[in-house]
């Protein structure tokens, strides 16, 4: 069978990444070839901080190299620039003559340094921080100079004048802020970072304007604005990027600010696809990792012919480890008529928190030297969460364990060096390995840019209780590890869910409702078990329909609309599956708190695809989601499918809920359940009308039994359907 032809322009991260997925679904659908500008297999631009600074080489930070290129049998052409594509005749053209037909073709061309018209700017020694060249260029430099200006104090900027400290010039900072990283910081926040970079030897000029750079043919200075100069020989600009669209341009594809792309990564010509930095989506285009690997494996499951839903877009945030000191940002952290909710500063351990809200709801947040909570903070502002919910609650679990250990195995942990949680755990149960140091030296994970390290020590501390067997670390394959482990319900026991709730639904039968009996035969190690064990010995045994359905659960349903119809009037179509699902589900249990979002159409505010089930109106009828997820890790919701009618609706919505509650473990996402099951395997499960039938009755019969039980005067106490409405 003839193979079609897929080429890609760009050989960075977001392109390659995209073919890694192919080649993993689909080995031998195409023949792919891969065009490159730079004259060296696809390396991590993260880590190139790393490399000004020392800490890393070149061969360090390559992701893929020649051998894995040759091994999947994948043609790469480095040192080509492609200036011309034909889309009518389907070939490209590069600078140097060579021409290349295609079947499919992705643009993957990322973006390149913005260099704002400063007068002087193209003049020597006037340099971008973007690739290995330009490391080699700074490092060149410091041999012969000695004093450097950097441009810019984002992120980049801050990085490059650390690598050119290690270098050993002098490096000032100038920014055009009151203070650095303002997008990400808060001016506390920032006076924070600024002092600790002061004490490695870094200098700031803030509030200042460059007029031009002086010299004649060479760098030798600035001049700024207010009359003031500064000297320097070697200047750095890092202000920013700007997506390369030219090639695109030229070639008649649609382009914006970046090339414009649709929720399949499809451009305005047929069979040309855009991928990364230089791709624009939902008029975003995206500067982080995290989305353009989301993207790359929705591009690659489209090829692939696979289903898939789309990409949904991103929810942009900073978890950063900038020159030794950790940084988290998330949402809004400067805005108009913000008002703050939390806010701790501890001088003594250098660590600051503060966290932002409006109309009551969580909006933004700042973690400075601890970033631990960080992902427990991010899902918060991600759902606009009650600020409510910032509170301590006593005897609460530490929300960064809480969060790796809903982190499934196979989800990666450290982006920069393709590291997974399986991986992680595994290491640190063969190799007893105790400290971050140590994890860092045997997997890589936190090893680059440090982001990632917060959720390696929260691993590390979820691993040391005991949530790894023995069966488990016996595997080699990291998703086979994912397969095998069984997390124990609690510190009680080392017996899994499945295997709990399989020992119950007998011992029921013999014993009862003796907790302290059924205790004893589960040989547990202790006889009255603590409230995580007896959670979820409760909620088996009321979902069993054995038991009295006396419970106290905080796991309750959620919903956000955006429109509110009053239950009576049912005007609205929103409003209608609104009081359809709270009539079925206001009383109902759950393994884990369920977020349920109802949309009227497209352009609605609520996030259908990033809540756990999602219901969105469209011309044809409703489409119906599930399995999104807004934390971390960030999860596009999966189809399970498009209905017709509002009862239809309601109906595959309240299926999928009651399949969940029936087969999911206590304390499981509606997301990580779908992730242990199969989202196909649930999906097909679901589409059988008369099985979905089947499980609304189950819910209804349930419902029927828990009100004859209140008539009867035995009380239920459980949390109420609670709106969130949103004008």
């Amino acid at each position: 069978m003839n193979k079609r032809k897929l080429v890609v322009i760009g050989n960075g991260m977001a392109g390659v990444k995209c073919v890694d997925e192919i080649v993993a679904l689909e080995p031998d659908m195409y023949e792919i070839v891969i065009y490159g500008t730079e004259p060296r297999p696809n390396y991590n631009r993260i880590m190139l901080s790393k490399v000004l600074q020392g800490e890393h080489s070149l061969q360090d930070i390559i992701i893929h190299d020649w051998t894995w290129y040759a091994e999947r049998k994948i043609r790469l052409c480095t040192g080509e620039t492609v200036h011309r594509i034909e889309p009518d005749r389907k070939f490209i053209e590069t600078a140097s003559g060579k021409k290349e037909t295609y079947d499919i073709l992705i643009l993957a061309t990322g973006s390149s340094p913005y260099m704002p018209p400063i007068p002087g700017i193209e003049k020597d020694r006037v340099m971008s921080f973007r690739t290995i060249d330009d490391c080699n260029r700074m490092s060149h430099y410091s041999k012969e100079f000695s004093k450097a200006a950097v441009i810019g104090g984002g992120l980049l900027g801050l990085e490059a004048a650390r690598g050119l400290l290690h270098l050993g010039m002098e490096a000032v900072v100038v920014h055009n802020a009151p203070y650095i990283m303002n997008r990400q910081l808060d001016v506390k926040a920032g006076a924070m970072l600024q002092h600790e970079l002061e004490a490695q030897g870094m200098s700031f000029l803030l509030n200042k304007n460059t007029q031009k750079i002086t010299g004649r043919s060479q760098a030798q200075g600035l001049l700024f604005t207010d009359g003031s100069k500064l000297e320097a020989q070697v200047v750095v600009v890092a202000v920013g990027i700007r997506p390369n669209v030219e090639l695109a341009r030229r070639s008649g594809i649609a382009t914006n600010r970046a090339i414009t792309v649709d929720d399949y990564m499809r451009t305005s010509l047929p069979d040309i696809y855009a991928v990364g930095e230089c791709a624009e989506h939902r008029g975003i285009s995206y500067g982080l990792v995290a989305p353009l690997y989301e993207q790359g494996k929705v591009l690659a499951r489209t090829l692939c012919g696979q289903k898939t839903a789309g990409y949904a877009g991103s929810v942009p945030y900073s978890q950063l480890k900038v020159s030794g000191v950790d940084v988290f940002s998330a949402g809004e952290v400067n805005g108009e008529g913000m008002q703050t909710a939390v806010q701790h500063l501890d001088r003594i351990q250098g660590t600051y928190k503060k966290v932002l809200m409006q109309g009551g709801k969580v909006k933004g947040a700042i973690l400075f030297g601890n970033t631990a909570e960080g992902t427990a903070l991010l899902a918060l502002v991600q759902r606009g969460a009650d600020a409510a919910e910032l509170a301590p609650r006593e005897g609460a679990p530490d929300p960064a364990e809480m969060a790796a250990a809903a982190l499934p195995g196979h989800e990666t942990v450290c982006a920069c060096n393709n590291v997974s949680k399986a991986f992680i755990l595994k290491a640190i149960h063969e190799q007893g390995l105790e400290t971050e140091e140590q994890v860092k030296l045997q997997t890589k994970a936190s090893g680059s840019c440090g982001g990632c390290r917060p959720m390696v020590g929260a691993l590390l501390k979820h691993a040391k209780r005991g949530m790894v067997n023995e069966d488990a670390a016996a595997s080699t394959d990291s998703r086979d590890f994912q397969k095998k482990a069984v997390m124990p319900v609690c510190r009680c026991t080392d017996m899994g869910h499945e295997e709990l709730k399989h020992q119950l639904s007998g011992l029921w039968m013999k014993i009862g409702n003796d907790l302290t009996s059924i205790l004893k035969q589960l040989n547990w190690n202790s006889e009255q078990g603590c409230p995580v064990c007896f959670a979820a010995i409760q909620f088996y045994a009321h979902m069993s329909g054995n038991t009295q359905p006396e419970m106290d659960t905080k796991n309750n349903i959620h919903m956000l609309s955006d429109q509110h119809s009053s239950s009576t009037a049912c005007i609205s179509s929103t409003g209608k599956v609104q009081s359809e699902l709270l009539s079925l589900w206001k009383d109902a249990a759950m393994p884990y708190k369920v977020i349920i979002t109802i949309a009227s159409g497209p352009e609605s505010f609520v996030p259908v695809l990033v809540t756990d089930i999602g219901l969105l109106a469209s011309p044809a009828g409703w489409e119906i989601y599930a399995g999104g997820h807004a934390g971390h890790p960030v999860k596009q919701g999966f189809l399970l499918g498009t209905v017709e009618s509002i009862g239809e609706a309601a109906q595959l919505a309240s299926a999928c809920l009651q399949w969940y509650r029936q087969t999911a473990w206590f304390d499981e996402p509606l997301w990580a359940w779908m992730d242990r099951l199969g989202s196909m395997s649930i999906r097909e499960i679901l589409l059988d009308t008369r099985f979905q039938q089947e499980l609304v009755l189950n819910r209804e019969q349930e419902r029927v039994h828990v009100a004859s039980v209140k008539l009867d005067g035995t009380q239920m106490s459980v949390d109420a359907v609670q709106f969130q409405i949103e004008a």
